[in-house]
Parts: C-alpha cells; sequence; structure tokens
C-alpha cells in the first residue's frame, strides 16, 4: 500500500505574490470537492494558519526547520497529516529567503526538501510578459534538491496576457507546468494591518468572498494537473509510520488542568506546543481573559499566548475579576508562562505583574529567529537548556528594573543580544515565543512544576 501523501508546497519568489489567497482557495476549492486537506504554515507566522484553519476546519501547523530539528518536522507533518487527502504548504517570504545568505535555513525551500515534495510558485504577472519565464526558470534551477513542478500566475492582465505566459514558461522551462492564471481581482484581497493580515478570529471571511475565492480557483487554475503531478514528485514521508508520533520518550506525569489564553486578543500559539504539552500529561482548559470573570477551576498552571491585546485594551481593562484572578495565581507562585502578547498583557498596561508600561510604536521594534539559553532553573526548563524561537512586535516597554531576575540569555545567528526572559515569582515572561519543538524538554518542564504546585497547595 502505498503510504505517500500528497502534498503541494505553495511558494512564491517574494512576499505580496499572491501565495495567501492562491493557497486559502486551493483549501476551499479542494475541499469543496470532498478533499480532506491537511493546512502547513512554513515559517514562525500566525496569523495565516488561522485562516487556513477557518477554511479547513483543522488546526493549521508550523513547519520550521530553523526552530526545530529536521527530524521534528516530518514526525509532526506525518503526524498531523494523517487521515487527510491531501496536504497544502503555505510558505514563507521568497522560496529560498531564510535565516542567511549562504544556507536554506528557516525557508520555504527548506522545508520542500526536507518533505520531499513538490514546489508551486505564484508569481504575480503584473508587468511582466515573457520574463516571467525568465524568472521561472532561474528559480527552477537555483536547488535541485528543490523541485519547483508547476507555476500560477497571478495579477494577469488579460486573456492575451495569459497566453504570452504560457507559452513563454512552455518554450523556456519546458519541466514546470503552468498550472494557471488568475486575473486581477481586488475583491479577493485580505485586511492587513502592522503586523500582517487582520487575523480570522477578529474577521472571519464571509461567505460571499469564499464563494468568490472557490469559484475563481476552479476557474483559472488546473486542479486536476495539480493533483495530477508525477507520483515521483510528491515526496516519501511516510503518513502511517506511528513511530513518528511523538519527539521523544516522556516520562508519565500526573495529569495536570493547564490554563491556556485563546480569545480574539491571544490567539498566536504554535499548536505543537500544545501538542507537546498535552503529551507530556496536561489537561489543557482554554479561558478568555476577554469575557471570562475567572480562571479555570483546579489549575496547576497558566499559558498567556501572544496576540493583539492593545486592540482590546478597554474589555481586558474592565475585566477586574480576571485581573485579580491572574495577580492572585502569580502572586501564589503558580507557574505562569508568557509570551509576547501574554506579556504585555502581565504588565502595568493591564494585569501590573511587571512595573513598566507598554507602548506601541508606528514603526516595527524587532523582527527575528532567536536563540535562549537558561541562565537559571525556571517554570519552563532548567537552568542550560537552549530553546529557539521568533520575536516580531511594534511595540516596546519601559527599561525593566534591574531588580527583576532576567532567564535568557539571547542569540540571533551566533550573535550575542543580551540577556531578557523576565521573572517573578514563578512567573516567566518573555516578546519571544519559543517552539517547544526545539526543546521538548521544555513543555515536560512546565507539566511537571504545573503539577509540583497543585501537590503544594
Amino acid at each position: 500500500m502505498d503510504n505517500t501523501l500528497r502534498t503541494l508546497v505553495i511558494a512564491a519568489p517574494m512576499s505580496g505574490s499572491g501565495k495567501t489567497m492562491v493557497t486559502l482557495g486551493l483549501m476551499e476549492a479542494f475541499g469543496r470537492k470532498g478533499l480532506a486537506v491537511a493546512p502547513f504554515k512554513v515559517g514562525p507566522d500566525f496569523i495565516d494558519p488561522g485562516w487556513h484553519r477557518l477554511v479547513t476546519g483543522r488546526p493549521s501547523i508550523n513547519l520550521d526547520g530553523w526552530m526545530c530539528p529536521e527530524g521534528f518536522v516530518r514526525d509532526t507533518f506525518a503526524l498531523h497529516a494523517r487521515g487527510c487527502d491531501l496536504a497544502v504548504v503555505e510558505g514563507v517570504m521568497g522560496l529560498f529567503d531564510g535565516m542567511d545568505a549562504d544556507s536554506d535555513a528557516g525557508s520555504t525551500a527548506q522545508v520542500a526538501r526536507i518533505l520531499d515534495a513538490p514546489v508551486i510558485l505564484v508569481v504575480d504577472a503584473k508587468s511582466q510578459a515573457r520574463s516571467a519565464a525568465a524568472l521561472v526558470r532561474g528559480f527552477a534551477g537555483f536547488d535541485r534538491q528543490v523541485r519547483v513542478a508547476g507555476v500560477i500566475f497571478n495579477n494577469v492582465g488579460s486573456d492575451n496576457h495569459a497566453r504570452v505566459l504560457r507559452e513563454s514558461v512552455e518554450g523556456a522551462v519546458p519541466e514546470v507546468r503552468v498550472l494557471g492564471c488568475i486575473p486581477r481581482d481586488q475583491q479577493l484581497s485580505i485586511p492587513s494591518r502592522h503586523l500582517g493580515l487582520v487575523t480570522a478570529e477578529e474577521n472571519p471571511l464571509p461567505d460571499d468572498f469564499r464563494d468568490r475565492l472557490a469559484a475563481t480557483i476552479r476557474e483559472h487554475i488546473d486542479l486536476e494537473g495539480l493533483l495530477s503531478v508525477p507520483q515521483s514528485l510528491w515526496g516519501q514521508v511516510s503518513i502511517f509510520d506511528t513511530g513518528l508520533v511523538k519527539c521523544r520518550d516522556l516520562t508519565p506525569l500526573p495529569e495536570v488542568r493547564i490554563a491556556v489564553a485563546r480569545d480574539e486578543a491571544f490567539c498566536f500559539v504554535y499548536e505543537d506546543n500544545l501538542r507537546l504539552l498535552r503529551e507530556a500529561g496536561a489537561e489543557l482548559v482554554e479561558f478568555s481573559p476577554l469575557r471570562d470573570g475567572c480562571l479555570p477551576a483546579g489549575i496547576g498552571g497558566i499559558y498567556l499566548p501572544g496576540g493583539y491585546p492593545e486592540l482590546f485594551t478597554e474589555a481586558l481593562t474592565g475585566n477586574r475579576g480576571m485581573i485579580g484572578a491572574v495577580r492572585s495565581a502569580v502572586e501564589a507562585d503558580m507557574p505562569v508562562y508568557a509570551e509576547c502578547g501574554g506579556f504585555i498583557y502581565l504588565t502595568e498596561n493591564f494585569v501590573g505583574v511587571f512595573p513598566v508600561a507598554t507602548r506601541m510604536l508606528q514603526r516595527r521594534k524587532a523582527l527575528g529567529y532567536r536563540e535562549v539559553e537558561l541562565t537559571a532553573d525556571s517554570p519552563i526548563g532548567p537552568k542550560g537548556a537552549v530553546a529557539r524561537g521568533h520575536e516580531f512586535h511594534y511595540s516596546e516597554m519601559d527599561e525593566m528594573p534591574g531588580s527583576v531576575e532576567r532567564l535568557y540569555r539571547v542569540r540571533r545567528n551566533g550573535s550575542d543580544l543580551g540577556t531578557e526572559g523576565y521573572r517573578y515569582r514563578n512567573c516567566l515572561a518573555s516578546y519571544i515565543h519559543l517552539h517547544f519543538g526545539s526543546c521538548p524538554e521544555m513543555a515536560e518542564s512546565f507539566v511537571s512544576n504545573s503539577v509540583r504546585f497543585n501537590l503544594n497547595t
């Protein structure tokens, strides 16, 4: 029996080419054909996976070859794709853009190579004719381990424009199939803001938008051609190898309830972080800092993910019951882990655990991959543990007082960025979104510390 899952990696020469629109359209169109689509996103982005989940009805999983070992990328892909007919992986930035100039680390190309999956290139054809063929030929030949199997042209101006694009690619790069030419359509744009697209939690796609998107994809993209990409290009990642389910053998632990903030203000979390917490013995209980008046009962820990708390200041600050409950949990030494938006929630703007104020800026404050080493034992791991993550925000804080302990030594591509990761009592907060797949022991540590808290209270 063939265990290979049909997988498409949707990439582009650069950001802004239309790959999110094409990815969502393919997921919608294939879903309407009765296919179960497994959604994935390359890189550390949280917003695109929310749209994927909205369209497919399944959690979208981040695949990142810099933050996580290659084996973890294959394992989590195999696990989350099981039971589906097709996997659609949306790329990040340009196909070969990643961590640095001389490797594919962190790029869409790296993930395509790890999965051994074909790439479909989405090219913005506006103001291009035969030159588009040169672009496609360059991308197809840049790295022969990355197989560009097809191209979809976006922003096509006319039938004649489409004809020129098709004929030029067929003549110059016959091994790359032209799978579609999508006409310009401003009604298919998705709202955006400073950090990227507006989240699916805030603005679910209306039915008429999804209908128009699916109809456009069906009319202008050869869906059968996509599914008939030669079997030799589909790759060798088996989705029935149950030995790939866990990243490491975990010591059985008593189950403990960990509260996870999940609502419109707190929606940026790696799904694999949650999975690894469950595998380590946690029962995850979602709660809303926007609407719930208290924390869930019987919890031993709190996870405050990122999001956009600054957009919901009035509702969050007005929920005095939740603010008091979170502050009391921190003062009681309950393990609390907060990242980015969750960190902001713990500042003087909201809960007031950390004695600093936060303000939004017009320009981006920080962007990029980060590696952290714990300099002391913490709620999420022992001294010396190393993990990888990503930082991206438009806010800044007052300088943290020296009396607040720093637990992270932060590096970027080998360069020392100083200290971060602030602890008050048993609460650890940082701007950095850590991926537990880079250090699965962190999930186990958070769970074991939460168990210990319950046993001691």
